[in-house]
């Protein structure tokens, strides 16, 4: 195991990893020098490289990164084709991003492993603190290539939700010792994962990196149950576990048993969906509690129940260092601290399937207005499913493309209902939002979670307020309460 055991070792805190480009690399590193365990999401990294660098790359702070990837043939490729000095002008198109395939030798893995260097080597940049990368099991064409890009960068910590990540300590191992690997991918229509090959050789060309270290693996789960499950063998025992409750921003599990609505139309939860940290904590494995954790005395309790601490996310969402729109960092503020913020808990806007969390902000996706306006369009694909087609080969499908395009693939109208483009969505809330014909721009989607209560305390007057401050805050709870 990677990961110490003892909690004095282990960071009492986790920031977490949220959207896309949300958690970049300003806010992990910001969170990381304190000395707590900060967190770039992993999600979309090759696209937001592609359009930053388009951008003009202000700061040059990606070239930086290039520059000290081990195969400079390969930075100085992707340097090349999508750099603009000055930026490309305000009513052009981002250039379009490689589709990841099944393919051994797909294009698009080479970016995604460049992308995910880049992110977690400037997150590391010049400080000790520990760094991880927040990935989604359900994006298993990425996940492989995308840790391999975060392990040679140096990354300390894997963090993978959104399904079962049974695969990923093992894949973690063989990663840091150079080994091909075969990942598997779910394919609607087979009864078995098809293979996903991949070989580490193929990107580093002939380079020898330097001696690669395993990252720590946390699988991030809602019940003991699967934890259990994961803790079953060696090859899928995680280092440790985040305990993420249902109010925590972004994709949520499922309640358990028949999904019944409550007024708003948002999933009901109940007991059987309440983890059991006694169970957690019989493990034997280090665990973060997540999920309207955000303050002093929810560290104070977790610690209690017997976690390592607590992971947190929406505080650093609205904090200075989030890659979070300004403009709507100010609104979601403003909002809340008038009692006017609605989020609800959608459970048809992903194409996942999973709930997720959508702000109720004028000018986003979550206003019917600018939703039914939008063309559906699927342009960058992270959240499609492999399915076998009529003639034997892989396709894929997303019920937020276009309606009569996914029932050609097999799918049918009604999984297209409610269905919001995330990958689009999310990059607009980050400022990257395709530019479309006649100056149309991607609306944003906009992911919190539910409990922003720690406003009131960390920025009563809605001040700007920094990562370092939220540190400092939540430090309170570590010490014990008064008897």
């Amino acid at each position: 195991m990677s990961t110490p055991r003892t909690r004095a070792d282990l960071p009492w805190l986790i920031q977490g990893g949220m959207g896309v480009g949300v958690s970049g690399w300003r806010l992990a590193r910001a969170v990381a020098r304190t000395g707590q365990l900060g967190v770039v999401s992993g999600t979309a990294l090759d696209t937001l490289l592609i359009r930053v660098l388009q951008g003009g790359d202000p700061g040059g702070h990606l070239r930086r990164a290039l520059a000290a990837f081990p195969v400079p043939e390969l930075a100085d490729s992707i340097r090349e084709r999508y750099f603009v000095e000055g930026g490309i002008g305000a009513g052009e198109r981002f250039a379009a991003t490689p589709r990841l395939t099944a393919e051994e030798a797909c294009p698009a893995r080479s970016l995604t492993v460049v992308a995910n260097f880049c992110e977690v080597w400037l997150a590391r940049e010049g400080h000790e603190g520990p760094v991880g990368v927040n990935y989604l099991e359900k994006v298993q064409l990425a996940t492989v290539p995308a840790m391999f890009g975060a392990i040679l960068a140096g990354v300390d910590h894997v963090l993978v939700g959104a399904g079962i990540p049974a695969q990923i300590p093992g894949i973690a191992t063989q990663l840091a010792q150079l080994q091909p690997v075969t990942a598997r991918l779910d394919v609607d229509g087979d009864d078995k994962p098809v293979d996903l090959h991949f070989d580490p050789a193929s990107v580093l060309r002939g380079a020898q990196p330097g001696p690669l270290r395993r990252p720590g693996v946390l699988a991030i789960v809602s019940l003991p149950a699967l934890a259990s499950y994961l803790n079953r063998s060696d090859q899928t025992t995680p280092d440790g576990f985040v305990v993420e409750g249902h109010r925590a921003g972004g994709h949520s599990a499922p309640p358990r048993g028949p999904m019944r609505l409550d007024e708003q139309g948002d999933p009901l939860y109940g007991p059987r969906d309440t983890p059991d940290l006694a169970k957690m904590a019989a493990l034997g494995l280090p665990f973060w509690i997540a999920g309207g954790q955000c303050g002093p005395d929810q560290l104070r309790r977790a610690r209690a129940a017997g976690a390592a601490g607590v992971q947190v996310g929406s505080v650093f969402a609205l904090c200075e260092e989030s890659g979070l729109d300004p403009r709507l960092r100010r609104e979601l503020v403003e909002r809340e601290l008038r009692s006017e913020l609605t989020v609800r808990n959608d459970p048809a806007a992903s194409p996942t399937t999973f709930p997720f969390k959508v702000a109720d902000l004028p000018g986003t996706l979550a206003d019917p207005g600018v939703s039914s306006a939008r063309s559906r369009v699927c342009d960058l694909g992270y959240l499609r499913t492999p399915y076998r087609t009529e003639y034997g080969a892989i396709g894929y499908r997303c019920p937020a493309e276009p309606a009569a395009m996914y029932v050609r693939k097999g799918g049918t109208a009604e999984q297209t209902e409610g269905r919001q483009c995330l990958c689009n969505g999310l990059l607009a809330a980050v400022g990257l939002g395709q530019r479309r014909p006649q100056g149309m721009v991607e609306p944003p989607v906009v992911t919190i979670g539910q409990d922003l209560g720690f406003l009131r305390q960390i920025a009563p007057e809605g001040r700007p307020y920094s990562a370092e401050s939220v540190v400092r805050w939540l430090s309170a709870g570590l010490v014990e309460a008064p008897v």
